[in-house]
């Protein structure tokens, strides 16, 4: 059969299976974890038990909930752990330090196999090095490096002497790297010589230096040797990965801390230009990622070999490639390269050498995936596959059925896992041979967790379209915003009362109880699962002289699941043409990141405002959908949106 038969055949059959709307879980797939949701009936014992049975603690704690003050909750207030103890220590002492921890993998081919007493041994060094600059309890260490195994070391190192790590994802700019460590005091800074994309190297120690040098709560700067890439190194400030290893003592114990000690700090784009500081403590974190990360996923540690996809810089990396499968003692896949490099088989040749028999990716990847053909995985053994899995945004149905027939080969339970960053871990979910899945629902909540839906009075909607909230607190919640406690109360508590969390998203629940996330209801956009906020970029698209104002919306789009439309407004008499375009998405390139670049830029004259000012971007949003216009009755001037609309026109005519 030629390829285009082939395609010609899998288009058919998944054009037929849109029209099917529950698939039962693939027979031949017996769940090892037989969890009943209904069950559940207090909540607090549950997590309790998933606490005591699930992690090693230091002290044993008796007070499992204090919710004498929402929403600032404290789970299991009184005992004491070590994260990084629970990650390496307790299963190098069960004998099993030769069980693999990672098979890394770059993009040029190079493997490194790194087991459990590798790790250990690492992290150790690693963490008496952080202590010899001055590194110690609570202080914040900044982490900037690609996916490369030193990244977990590091994060494990601070989890060690009770540092409170705040990781900054690689592909943003050095820009944004000082911001987060400039607003979290960062004593010290964990960089790179440079990182690798597409057989291209980016020198990133020197654009590090370049932003930061001036930073002057930033004591050392420790520099992982990865590519080769020149990188000057400031005496007294600057010292290399390496030679620290080298210098410092092999043992350093794990430190006991509370169960509330800050674990790490990650800064999450918000609605308005200040990224927040989402914090994440010790007791309740780790009881919620190994957890979830045994449950949704079936996990056996003995036999299974688990790849997330993500990348560690984001919450999806934190949880799901480092503390959850290092508690739960799984072997994992790292991968440092993109999807489509050296060739776009790069995956499914990875996870026929590794055997991987879970896999965990973003909706985005799998539409980029559909988009290039069922010939790359076709290349490739996937029989060893037995579980697949969606984070990070909505799936939508027909990417669904590729995923589930193409990759996983109609025998695999895809589990569509609904959570943020804010959550910690993964809050709905199918139960994997358990629950019977509807394409582009993550269907229930796991047992323990409480979501609702609510109008915008807060009155619950047991069927319909609403707002999601959760109505009770659960151990892997964010705690605070770093050094914000005031905006964490009124981003998430405030407008239904401090005892119920503000998701953030718009959900619907069909007659058979299952939720499906619609989308943001506030401005953020969620770009490839990267959520951005609309201020952020704003701001950055302003910073450029020649803009006198600019707005931004979320456009549907069927790669990324959203993409970035920017409204502009120019200097002076200015018109923009295609060079002011590729200028500006370079301009934002540089201060946030590539992700961040708009997709499209729509030069506008003036932007629509209601009478006191406000930019309406409701009716942008409509603009940018080619939808047919709300409301416009409380515009400024109405005469603003017909120029933009006509604009719009003009251009399509060209």
């Amino acid at each position: 059969m030629s390829s285009s038969e082939a395609a010609g055949n899998l288009e058919a059959k998944l054009e037929r299976l849109l029209a099917v709307e529950t698939f039962d879980p693939p027979a031949g797939f017996t769940p090892r974890h037989q969890v009943d949701p209904d069950a559940v009936g207090d909540p607090e014992q549950f997590w309790a038990e998933q606490a005591r049975t699930l992690i090693d603690w230091d002290t044993p704690f008796v007070k499992i909930l204090d919710d004498t003050n929402p929403p600032f909750y404290q789970w299991f207030g009184d005992g004491q752990l070590n994260v990084s103890h629970n990650c390496l220590d307790r299963h190098v002492a069960a004998g099993r330090g030769d069980k693999v921890a990672y098979h890394w993998h770059g993009e040029e081919g190079e493997r490194r196999t790194i087991t459990y007493a590798d790790l250990l041994a690492e992290t150790q060094r690693f963490a008496n090095g952080l202590k010899s600059l001055g590194v110690g309890r609570g202080d914040v260490v900044g982490i900037f490096l690609p996916m490369i195994p030193e990244v977990v070391v590091a994060m494990l190192a601070c989890a060690r002497i009770g540092a409170v790590h705040n990781v900054v994802f690689g592909g943003f700019a050095a820009s944004a790297v000082r911001e987060r460590m400039e607003v979290s005091d960062a004593k010290a800074l964990v960089t790179v010589d440079g990182a690798r994309r597409k057989g291209k190297t980016a020198p990133v120690k020197q654009s590090v230096d370049a932003e930061l040098g001036d930073l002057a709560t930033l004591e050392h700067i420790v520099v992982v040797r990865s590519t080769g890439t020149p990188a000057p190194m400031l005496d007294g400030r600057d010292v290399w990965y390496d030679e620290l290893l080298a210098a410092a003592d092999p043992v350093c114990p794990a430190e006991p801390l509370a169960a509330e000690h800050p674990l790490f700090i990650l800064y999450s784009s918000g609605s308005t230009a200040k990224p927040k500081g989402i914090l994440h403590t010790t007791g309740g974190y780790l009881t919620g990622v190994t957890y979830t990360h045994r449950l949704v996923f079936d996990l056996d540690p003995a036999t299974d070999v688990f790849w997330c996809s993500a990348d560690v810089g984001w919450i999806t990396g934190h949880s799901y490639i480092v503390y959850g499968p290092l508690s739960n003692g799984a072997t994992s896949v790292m991968y440092e390269g993109a999807p489509d490099y050296p060739d776009k088989d790069i995956w499914w040749q990875l996870v026929e050498e590794y055997k991987v028999t879970i896999f965990y990716t973003a909706p985005t990847a799998i539409r980029t995936c559909m988009k290039w053909g069922a010939r790359y995985p076709d290349r490739h053994d996937l029989s060893s596959l037995r579980l697949i899995g969606t984070v990070g945004e909505p799936i939508n149905p027909k990417a669904w059925l590729w995923y589930h027939t193409v990759i996983g080969g109609e025998r695999c339970p895809i589990v569509d896992t609904w959570w943020q960053t804010e959550t910690g871990a993964i809050m709905i979910s199918p139960l994997p041979g358990r629950t019977p899945t509807k394409p582009g629902s993550a269907t229930r909540p796991l047992p323990g967790i409480s979501p609702a839906l609510v109008d915008e009075e807060g009155k619950p909607i047991e069927e319909g379209t609403g707002i999601l909230v959760i109505t009770r607190p659960w151990p892997s919640m964010l705690r605070t915003l770093y050094r914000d406690d005031e905006r964490f109360k009124e981003t998430y508590f405030s407008r239904f009362g401090p005892e119920t969390y503000l998701v953030g998203d718009a959900a619907r629940r069909d007659a058979d109880g299952y939720l499906w996330i619609i989308g943001r209801i506030d401005d953020v956009i969620n770009v490839s699962g990267h959520r951005l906020s609309t201020a952020e970029v704003e701001s950055a698209i302003v910073a450029h002289e020649g803009v006198a104002e600019a707005a931004v919306v979320a456009q549907a789009d069927e790669d990324t699941g959203q993409s970035i439309v920017a409204f502009v407004t120019l200097s002076g008499d200015r018109v923009g043409d295609d060079a002011d375009v590729a200028e500006l998405r370079d301009h934002v390139a540089k201060r946030i990141g590539k992700l961040a670049r708009p997709k499209r830029i729509i030069w506008a004259d003036d932007l629509p405002k209601t009478r006191s000012g406000k930019i309406m971007r409701r009716l942008l949003r409509d603009i940018a959908e080619g939808r047919e216009l709300g409301d416009v009755t409380t515009l400024r001037d109405p005469g603003v949106m017909a120029a933009l609309q006509g604009k719009i026109a003009a251009a399509a005519d060209d």
